[in-house]
């Protein structure tokens, strides 16, 4: 495990998983919001008024979680209010680092530190928690305001339309309670699912967890089996986007790496449509780099992949790269 503890940073080894061979994604520490005039967020979190260049965005462009954020900073044309730096895709005993000898790897620009885990020391300096990305940093107070991908997305999708003039709503009232229900399953069993597949070490605990991801596979395919865009709607919703980011890197990724491997998405007919047809969305096209993807995780997981080699394929014809 990978972690800071009362401040300090800990790395004990390369496992995932408890004593009962699951994967339990742990809870994010920094849950505050950031909102037009600086009130409290919408759960009464703490608020942080929305201005130009004061935040900052530290992401990863291998991991899916830090995608999403990436995605709705394009969508909401952000580009200009958030600055971005990028960690290097290899994550090995001191976690993310801003190494920047990797192509797309940027370095630290607001503070020229090594590592991750040491903004979040600068945040909180006697935190005990996961070091993980994306963080959303506050360049005025310096301090992180939130590191929950599903927060940043939803604090994007609002907070800045009075400066930007983009008023486009990706999670609109008409349609909340069928994003909720759709989020809901497709987190549990396909977003985080194929972390449980591929981290679990016992062999009951995988078959249980591959199986409900595939029986959650299908049921999309159905959704969209009429041949609709979108699955809520006839609009783009963060929906869209937080499924997105796991189909991109499976057929690359979690099929052999991850041992999710009954079907492809490739196999899927409606599945690869949808893949495709948002792949090729001018805001999202240019945040998918599979250079970044396949390098962290084969790299990165050397208790799944101890050779640490990165194949070669698969050949996707659909992907235009870097």
């Amino acid at each position: 495990m990978r972690q800071l503890i009362d401040g300090k940073w800990v790395f004990e080894d390369e496992s995932f998983a408890g004593e009962n061979g699951k994967f339990d994604r742990p809870d994010t520490d920094f849950r505050n919001w950031i909102t037009p005039d600086g009130s409290k967020g919408p759960d009464g979190e703490k608020g942080f008024k929305a201005e130009k260049d004061r935040y900052h965005l530290y992401v990863s462009l291998a991991c899916p979680w830090a995608h999403r954020t990436l995605i709705f900073r394009h969508l909401k044309g952000l580009e200009d209010l958030i600055s971005v730096d990028v960690v290097h895709p290899h994550m090995m005993d001191k976690g993310w680092t801003f190494e920047s000898d990797f192509a797309g790897a940027t370095g630290d620009s607001l503070y020229d530190k090594n590592y991750l885990y040491e903004i979040y020391q600068k945040a909180a300096p006697e935190m005990s928690g996961k070091v993980t990305v994306p963080v959303l940093w506050d360049k005025k107070e310096e301090t992180i305001v939130n590191n929950e991908s599903a927060d940043i997305i939803r604090i994007c999708n609002t907070a800045f339309n009075d400066i930007t003039g983009n008023t486009d709503d990706f999670y609109p009232d008409e349609y909340k309670g069928e994003i909720d229900k759709i989020n809901k399953r497709v987190y549990e069993t396909v977003n985080n699912g194929v972390y449980k597949v591929g981290f679990a070490t016992k062999q009951d605990v995988y078959n249980d967890e591959v199986r409900t991801l595939f029986e959650s596979l299908d049921w999309l395919e159905q959704i969209l089996s009429d041949g609709r865009e979108f699955l809520v709607g006839e609009q783009l919703t963060e929906a869209d986007v937080r499924l997105f980011t796991t189909l991109v890197r499976f057929d690359a990724v979690y099929y052999l790496h991850f041992k999710c491997n009954v079907n492809r998405i490739a196999d899927y007919k409606w599945l690869q449509r949808y893949l495709e047809r948002l792949y090729d969305l001018e805001s999202i096209k240019p945040t998918v780099n599979l250079t970044h993807i396949k390098k962290h995780y084969y790299y990165s997981h050397g208790n799944i992949n101890p050779t640490r080699i990165v194949p070669e394929g698969p050949v996707l014809t659909w992907y235009e790269g870097e």
